[in-house]
């Protein structure tokens, strides 16, 4: 097997480490816990992450040492014994010669508590790990591109999900509590035609065009407009984002009077209504008796893509 090339094998063995921290076991005991020999196991992992698993557990153990004592008031006793050490002399001697500091110099000097390593990966409080991003991975995302990607994703999978639904259904009133910016109570087809208008409206107003059209609503149509205008809509925030032009203004002739926004604050805007609309729709399909939909979570999406 190469654990280089199977992640989730590879966190497997990490997370039993990591697991271990508390417990006064040997090497081989961990090991077994993989169902593997000591042998095969520490070539396994020191091939994958250049550490030793006993070096990589001992360097977890003294970061969180050291996390624990400036961000706890953690002892220096109460640190060694979590630590693994007998005694606070001899962890102070480890700890020393792993920081360059003493443990109480190092409550004093406001240095990071991450060691070197040549993984990446360190102690995260208050009892896991943080692993670096994966090299090897397909895409490579900052925070818009998950927003407006995951809020596309799902919104495509509602859309098709609707698709399987007859008409008098998507017509069906929903609760009175759900009247939204207007006088009578939504239906699942009002809902998902707001979330498609909604970047087609904000695509016109991003490129100066006069306002779309009224378009049709049957869900075909609805998946067709939403096919367009989300690619749209996905590559003009790219855009902003590579020009760095969040603070930038602009203004929106489309409204009445026209307005002026930030790119930041569009995006914002658009983001957390797009989550309401999502939920609606989500709750919508729930009082139709339709409950395979999820609830569209954005790690769910980001695992889809690895």
């Amino acid at each position: 097997m190469d654990v280089l090339r199977d992640r989730d094998r590879l966190r497997g063995f990490i997370d039993v480490i990591v697991s271990s921290l508390d417990d006064d076991v040997a090497g081989s005991d961990i090991a077994a816990r993989n169902y593997l020999s000591r042998y095969h196991f520490d070539r396994l992992v020191s091939g994958a992450i250049r550490e030793s698993p006993a070096a990589f557990r001992r360097r977890l153990l003294l970061e969180r040492a050291a996390w624990q004592m400036r961000e706890r008031g953690t002892t220096i006793t109460a640190a060694a014994l979590g630590a693994g050490y007998q005694s606070p002399e001899a962890f102070t001697r480890t700890f020393a010669r792993a920081y360059g500091l003493t443990p109480g110099r190092f409550r004093r000097n406001g240095r990071s508590y991450h060691l070197e390593a040549p993984n990446g990966i360190h102690f995260h409080p208050p009892g896991g790990i943080a692993v670096p991003a994966d090299g090897n991975r397909r895409t490579h995302m900052d925070m818009v591109d998950r927003l407006v990607g995951h809020d596309i994703w799902f919104t495509t999978q509602l859309l098709d999900r609707a698709a399987q639904l007859p008409a008098e259904e998507l017509d069906r009133p929903l609760p009175e509590a759900w009247t939204w910016g207007g006088d009578e109570p939504p239906t699942l087809r009002a809902v998902l035609n707001e979330m498609v208008a909604n970047k087609e409206n904000w695509s016109a107003a991003l490129t100066g065009r006069d306002a779309p059209p009224a378009a049709g609503d049957g869900i075909e149509d609805l998946q067709r407009r939403y096919e367009r205008a989300g690619a749209e809509f996905a590559g003009l925030v790219r855009g902003i984002r590579d020009r760095g032009q969040w603070d930038a203004g602009f203004v929106d002739a489309l409204c009445d009077p026209p307005e002026s926004f930030t790119y930041g604050g569009m995006l914002a805007h658009v983001a957390t209504f797009s989550a309401i609309r999502r939920m609606m729709a989500i709750v919508a399909f729930r009082e139709l008796g339709v409950t395979d939909i999820g609830l569209g979570d954005p790690i769910e999406w980001e695992r889809s893509l690895a």
